[in-house]
């Protein structure tokens, strides 16, 4: 007799060992017909998973997280062996789950086209259509390599000859196709209803540019097919969101071959730059941080000490050589911190203290990784770092994160997420250290009463953290906000202060940031408003239109009374229709139009438009700037910010 506790703590019992696939035909019809896979003692494992014992149990279908993971594994499976039916010269090598999807890498005499992957899909449904079932067999390593050579698969055999000697290597097979694989996956092909093929890329094997260059195939897969056209919905609204575009269309920024990574602002992006810099500088003031500004270029020693050069070296940029004194760009402040830190003796009293910077980093990210805002070599965050007893870790902590939260709110964000992230097998510090700052972190998100969830061993390499995601407003999900607690560097680089007791102590630093970067947080705003900015970020907000020659003069007046109250206001007096005139300021995306004719002109009014249509009829100057500032206001800001 064993016993089978649900996750909803009821329990089954069986007279013999069953799969989980039993189980679930026990449980009901439905289940049986949905399961994909179950969760044994917290490990995934196939339906027909056979158990011996008294274990917990859950069922896993498309409805879940693992459930998805298992679909988008199996379906990149059915690809390989639809590319296999249609070219079977083409070798398979890998081809992992990632975030909405997955890829498989091809050995092929030709980089595949868009009508090869129409005709692979259509290959993947007919064979989903069979319902074949997909099976698991172990090999001992060395059958798995001849087995694989044997297919004429060369690149499977390396993969199995890199394992070691002595270990059974699992294979899953359907139709007579078998691949290298972990698993767990589907029971049989019917279950993968609702997938595309996405796109067709280079990758070299292995990931070494020294390497043959492989083709790669993206696809994407669900539980079923409202997921699936929600996804592509979402990506077709993030084609049309595309920052880079809007860039162009708004001229607010560019970026050329002599300075890759690197943003050119235009006067309309560097005035949003400026807004967004100049709202957080306020709020940082507000929560009694201290501005201070760091050199960009400081000697390898100081990076060595703080733990960097073994880290980062491959992503930072250096002068001299290994002969002469060797100075690296910063590729990020902290170091630089403790520096200033450590010119003053600090007592108990002082702290915390509060560090701010809008310093300038460089990395040498990979040519291919580089993506407009979102990913570039020389970026700015509104980094800061607070040094405090331990005593104080969890009322600093409460206090970031409600300042997070007020920031996020004035900017639109409401959905936000949270993961506690722990040590990492490449770090700095003791065991006994990372113990007390994991604890203290977990400590500070009880306190606040968020939900969190854990991320094991992704904690930055000198201390754990707190990750904030945000889901913008077409569903995608952005890590933008941490804070994380440091016990290792401030020893490293000598800081201290004296304690009560009048012994010298070393202080904890907290590393954390809200927006991440300028460059890519401004990027996710003009994509979560598809660039109609709020007013009080919109880099023009409003812009004068005359009809005619005739309300020249006071189209000129109306708007420098606007901008004399602080307000951010153009004109446009060209000799052009005034609709075109509207279509043109529409598409740069400016918040109000105000247009003049004869009769505004002779009773000193405007007519008001918005971006989107709406017509506001006519208000004087006077009501208008006052409108302006409640829109500016009701976002928490005041119309005066620079």
């Amino acid at each position: 007799m064993l016993t089978i506790t649900l996750p909803d703590g009821s329990q089954r019992s069986f007279d013999a060992a069953v799969t989980v696939a039993d189980v679930a035909a026990d449980i009901g019809p439905g289940l049986a017909k949905a399961a994909l896979a179950g969760k044994v003692n917290g490990e995934l494992v196939d339906t027909s998973f056979l158990i011996e014992g008294d274990v917990a149990l859950a069922i896993v279908t498309g409805k879940d997280e693992d459930g998805l993971e298992v679909i988008r594994h199996s379906t990149a499976h059915l690809m390989a062996q639809a590319v296999k039916q249609l070219y079977p010269e083409a070798q398979i090598t890998i081809g992992p789950v990632i975030e909405d999807g997955f890829f498989y890498d091809f050995a092929f005499c030709r980089a595949f086209t868009p009508e090869d992957l129409e005709k692979i899909e259509k290959k993947m449904g007919d064979l989903a259509k069979e319902n074949l079932v997909v099976e698991r067999t172990v090999m001992t390593r060395d059958a798995a390599v001849e087995y694989f050579k044997g297919h004429g698969e060369l690149y499977k055999a390396e993969i199995i000859e890199s394992i070691p000697v002595g270990e059974d290597i699992g294979l899953y097979g359907q139709g007579g196709w078998s691949d290298l694989c972990r698993g767990p996956h589907v029971p049989s092909t019917g279950h993968l209803k609702a997938f595309k093929l996405m796109k067709v890329a280079g990758a070299y094997w292995r990931g070494d540019s020294n390497n043959e260059m492989l083709t790669r195939i993206y696809g994407t897969a669900w539980g079923d097919k409202k997921a699936l056209k929600a996804y592509l919905h979402r990506i077709e609204e993030a084609e049309k969101r595309d920052h880079r575009r809007f860039g162009k269309s708004m001229d607010l920024f560019h970026f050329q071959e002599e300075a890759p990574g690197l943003v050119f602002w235009h006067d309309k992006g560097w005035t949003i730059y400026r807004t967004v810099r100049n709202y957080i500088r306020g709020r940082l003031v507000d929560h009694g941080y201290q501005e201070v500004n760091t050199p960009q270029i400081v000697d390898r020693s100081l990076w060595e000490q703080s733990g960097h050069w073994d880290k980062y070296r491959e992503n930072m940029f250096t002068t001299g050589d290994e002969d002469q004194r060797v100075y690296a760009v910063k590729p990020m402040n902290c170091p630089c911190h403790v520096q200033i830190y450590n010119r003053d003796l600090h007592s108990y009293r002082d702290l915390p203290l509060r560090m701010a910077e809008f310093g300038s980093c460089h990395r040498n990210e990979a040519s291919g990784t580089l993506h407009g805002l979102m990913r570039v070599r020389g970026f700015v965050q509104d980094d800061a770092h607070i040094f405090c007893t331990e005593d104080q870790i969890q009322s600093e902590v409460a206090a970031f994160i409600d300042l997070l939260f007020s920031v996020y709110q004035d900017f639109g964000f409401t959905d936000i997420s949270t993961k506690l992230s722990t040590r990492p097998a490449q770090r700095v510090g003791e065991d006994v250290l990372w113990d007390k700052a994991e604890n203290a972190l977990q400590n500070a998100l009880e306190a606040k009463g968020l939900p969190w969830e854990l991320q094991p061993g992704d904690g930055a390499f000198y201390g754990p953290k707190i990750d904030f995601d945000l889901r913008d407003s077409i569903g995608r999900v952005w890590q933008l906000g941490t804070i994380q607690l440091d016990f290792s560097m401030p020893g490293r680089l000598g800081a201290t202060y004296v304690a009560e007791d009048g012994s010298k102590q070393t202080p904890v630093m907290l590393h954390r940031a809200i927006l991440g970067s300028f460059e890519r947080f401004i990027g996710i705003l003009l994509e979560h408003f598809a660039g109609n900015l709020p007013a009080w970020l919109a880099p023009v907000q409003a812009v004068v239109l005359n009809i005619s020659e005739k309300q020249h003069d006071y189209a000129v007046e109306a708007a420098e009374i606007l901008r004399k109250q602080g307000f951010r206001v153009q004109t446009d007096l060209r000799n052009e229709k005034i609709g075109f005139k509207i279509r043109e300021h529409t598409i740069q995306r400016i918040p109000y139009l105000l247009v003049v004719g004869d009769r505004e002109a002779e009773t000193k009014c405007l007519a008001v438009r918005t971006r989107n249509g709406k017509d506001l009829g006519s208000m004087s100057i006077e009501a208008f700037a006052r409108s302006l500032e409640t829109d500016i206001a009701s976002h928490g800001r005041s119309a005066l910010e620079d």
